[in-house]
């Protein structure tokens, strides 16, 4: 890829999706075009993801041994392919064209009891779909359709949820007196705190930020 922009991303994750199906999980760092500093670090992308019953998982800011595996592929790619680096795209992706043929099928792997990623490697049984669900939320949950701006209309005010939302219908769950828990799908958001007009960040990973009325 030439950059870190989203629509040529998705365009290349929608064929790897066509070809092999789809994953349960993908987990990432928290840079473009997988991760923002939004509401649960959500991105277009991952929003996508969600949409396709993909969970998106993102490790610790600054602690890439939570991925540890694909770190170590990358040390391996890198040293293959790009030290030094090819004089222009298309010679560049013939080395790593040259490197996934050897690393997939040549090579064994002492993690993978000396068998190769090929032989052990089988496609997702979930295909990826030709149209996309609409949410289904519990009868007792409130349920909002998110504004071109971003916002959610709650009583009498309008709270930001993120632009990345626009258009979807996200769930309210009642957790507490005066708190609402923000659900897209099967993915939680964060916090609505009805009585102080915001919604604060889970517990967890992901740079998720409080953002007020």
């Amino acid at each position: 890829m030439e950059g870190t922009a989203s629509h040529p991303v998705h365009a290349v994750m929608e064929a790897t999706f066509l070809e092999y199906g789809l994953p349960d999980a993908i987990r990432t760092d928290n840079g473009e075009p997988f991760g923002s500093v939004g509401l649960a670090g959500l991105s277009e992308l991952s929003v996508w993801w969600i949409k396709l019953g993909i969970r998106p998982e993102r490790i610790q800011p600054g602690k890439p041994q939570q991925n540890g595996r694909h770190e170590r592929m990358h040390r391996s790619l890198k040293q293959s392919t790009a030290q030094p680096p090819a004089g222009n795209l298309r010679a560049q992706q013939k080395a790593f064209d040259r490197f996934c043929q050897e690393y997939n099928w040549e090579r064994p792997h002492e993690a993978l009891g000396m068998k190769t990623p090929g032989e052990i490697y089988m496609a997702s049984h979930r295909p990826y779909p030709t149209r996309l669900l609409e949410p289904e939320y519990h009868d007792e949950w409130e349920v909002r359709g998110v504004g071109a701006c971003g916002t959610i209309k709650w009583r009498n005010a309008r709270i930001f949820v993120g632009k990345v939302l626009s258009g979807e219908r996200i769930g309210l769950e009642p957790v507490a007196d005066g708190e609402w828990k923000l659900w897209l799908f099967q993915y939680p958001l964060g916090i609505l705190d009805a009585r102080q007009g915001r919604i604060r960040k889970l517990q967890g990973p992901g740079p998720n930020q409080d953002t007020k009325a």
